[in-house]
């Protein structure tokens, strides 16, 4: 064990910790005057102490044991999430969650991206390398990401469902796939979201009025206000239109720390939770924002290079998997604040407040971390 733990990379360690000092302080900010929350330093840190624990046991966890039983993972993941349906607490109109003692609440499809990983690791580890075929290879690998994507999709989550596809997208990248099929893969989704617009835009209020019926309506609000924003009044834009007006008044330096005013009148939903970058761009400006940025981009620039050094083809598929499910999250999370990206339910990883969010989050870097300890180790057939 002391063998492994002298090659952990200190430097993500110490980015976690800075990010464990960041958090705390905005998510306090963010929840100190809010009517119904108040998340205290101390919750955090306690938080912050499991998602240690979590990220190092994961870490000294030799993760192609975990390849060997992905079959059973996956069985897993895929019944919690049926589960939900039944035993499931209802939160933000999505049926989503368990609801756990202590108040504390667990969501299955944070769980289910990281096995999602797991899984595409081991059916594409199988190839060795070599190309991938539409009818051995990809009609499976598809298969297993479609049925969680549908599952999630009907809670209704769009934002963890989107992830899915992301995930497969980002680990098929670098995997050794025909251009043909990224070819006829790419016209489909491009001819296929311009043909669903027009269909949109063409039969909206028919539309609206199914997905009222199914209580989804709320995807038809958020995606009316990110496509047709000029036929969307302030009211039902209230959200995007304070962020935007929130992160723009912290100009360069920022209003100060716990001195916002947006955030403190609570103008803005969530601002501790999925709207946590406006906390960030109105009490420390164009300069916080970009500070933290930086500190995403070196725990990336880490990642990758664990990526790149691994011995086994398995591992660097483990680390791409990831890096794409956090960076899309980052982009999402950010975008959405600055209205560049449509609004969904995502959280800005290792900053917002959430126990699950903050759990699978460290759990994935312990699985990182995991490639980096056990790549000189010799491999058994998975």
């Amino acid at each position: 064990m002391l063998a492994k733990l002298k090659k952990i990379d200190i430097p993500i360690v110490v980015i976690l910790f800075v990010f464990m000092i960041i958090s705390t302080m905005l998510v306090y900010s963010a929840s100190m005057d809010h009517p119904t929350i108040s998340i205290g330093i101390q919750k955090m840190i306690v938080l912050y102490v499991i998602g240690f624990l979590a990220f190092l046991g994961v870490s000294l966890f030799d993760y192609r044991l975990l390849l060997k039983i992905s079959v059973y993972l996956y069985g897993a993941g895929v019944l919690s999430l049926l589960a939900v349906y039944v035993f499931g607490a209802k939160i933000n109109g999505a049926r989503g969650w368990f609801a756990l003692p202590g108040g504390l609440n667990f969501q299955p499809a944070e769980l289910v991206k990281l096995i999602l990983v797991i899984v595409l690791t081991r059916l594409l580890s199988r190839k060795a390398g070599g190309t991938l075929e539409f009818r051995r290879d990809l009609l499976p690998i598809g298969a297993a990401v479609f049925l969680p994507f549908l599952l999630v999709l009907i809670q209704p989550d769009l934002g963890n469902a989107i992830i899915f596809i992301v995930i497969l997208v980002g680990m098929l990248w670098i995997a050794n796939i025909k251009y043909m099929h990224v070819l006829i893969a790419t016209v489909v989704i491009v001819g296929g979201s311009f043909l669903a617009l027009l269909l949109y835009q063409h039969f909206h209020d028919p539309l609206y009025a199914v997905l009222k019926n199914y209580g989804v309506s709320h995807w038809a609000d958020r995606m009316d206000t990110y496509l047709f924003p000029q036929n969307v009044s302030r009211d039902e834009k209230f959200q995007v239109y304070n962020a935007v007006r929130a992160i723009g008044s912290g100009g360069f330096y920022g209003d100060g720390y716990m001195k916002g005013n947006s955030v403190h009148a609570n103008l803005v939903p969530l601002a501790y939770s999925d709207s946590i970058f406006v906390v960030v761009g109105e009490e420390f400006g164009f300069r916080g924002a970009a500070l933290l940025l930086l500190i995403y981009f070196l725990l990336i620039y880490r990642m990758i290079l664990i990526s790149i050094q691994s011995t086994f083809l398995s591992g660097s598929y483990v680390v791409v998997g990831i890096v794409s499910m956090m960076v899309f999250q980052i982009f999402e999370n950010v975008g959405m604040m600055l209205d560049i990206m449509p609004l969904t339910g995502i959280t800005l990883p290792f900053v917002s407040y959430g126990g699950t969010s903050l759990l699978i989050n460290m759990m994935s870097i312990g699985l990182i971390m995991s490639v980096k300890l056990h790549q000189d180790i010799e491999p058994e057939l998975i």
